[in-house]
């Protein structure tokens, strides 16, 4: 469940949020037979995060939903589009689709869309890092450390240093 919504006086510590997002993980997930998939490209760098501090085994996949976006007409596809990479079974899985920041939920359908052309899930959870509200599907995260209201003209983006450290940056649209 998300905490308390609150306007960012300062930006959530991203490296925190792993930590307590992997923590909320941990009684949920079985380390044998739980995958995660990471949307591109935050998601995926916080599924690599949470694979390694979750020991899971099966390898964590990789998602863009580019070609499944519902404004794929109006936006065009995105300049640095990358492949999907599912490299497990989806028929019969547990699933935990990844993401930095849940806004929408337009991304998240997006995802779940893609994921079954490759087959039928058993479940799909949905892990974020934080959400900042403004839905405007019925997509709510399973598990979410943090919550926080942004004004539409902002952006909450995840950036990733060269040493692998995480953070939030605020960008103006």
């Amino acid at each position: 469940m998300p905490m308390a919504t609150q306007m960012p006086t300062h930006l959530p510590d991203a490296e925190a949020l792993c930590a307590a997002l992997a923590d909320a993980m941990r009684p949920h997930v079985d380390p044998a037979a739980t995958a995660l998939v990471g949307i591109h490209t935050g998601g995926v760098w916080v599924a690599a995060r949470l694979h390694a501090a979750l020991g899971l085994k099966i390898p964590p996949g990789s998602i863009d939903v580019s070609f499944y976006r519902d404004d794929f007409n109006q936006r065009g596809l995105h300049a640095n589009a990358k492949t999907s990479q599912i490299p497990f079974d989806v028929e019969g899985a547990h699933i935990v689709i990844v993401d930095d920041v849940l806004h929408t939920g337009r991304t998240i359908r997006a995802a779940m869309n893609e994921l079954f052309d490759y087959g039928r899930p058993a479940r799909i959870d949905l892990a974020v890092l934080t959400d900042r509200g403004d839905r405007e599907l019925p997509i709510a995260p399973t598990f979410c450390p943090h919550s926080l209201s942004l004004p539409a003209a902002q952006i909450l983006a995840l950036e990733r240093a060269d040493d692998g450290g995480l953070s939030f940056r605020l960008i103006e649209k």
